[in-house]
């Protein structure tokens, strides 16, 4: 079964630890995510970011709302 490209969207999530830089010695997760079909790139801050980039695909896409927070709050356990 060949799926028409316009309606996949790949992805790739690269997610690291930092150091917080300052004196608590604490550590961050940094990361970005890239449509690939269009070379979009978003630097993460924090995990909302991913959801918030991935799901603006989604509704272009058609995805009813309902499923987007399903997805939001899958990405969030």
């Amino acid at each position: 079964m060949d799926i028409p490209e316009t309606t996949v969207h790949s992805f790739i999530v690269k997610l690291w630890l930092e150091e917080a830089g300052d004196e608590t010695g604490k550590t961050v997760w940094r990361g970005y995510v890239t449509h690939v079909p269009d070379g979009e790139r978003r630097y993460l801050k924090r995990l909302n970011d991913l959801i918030d980039f991935i799901g603006r695909y989604l509704e272009d896409m058609g995805v009813q709302h309902q499923r987007v927070s399903w997805f939001r709050r899958l990405l969030k356990r």
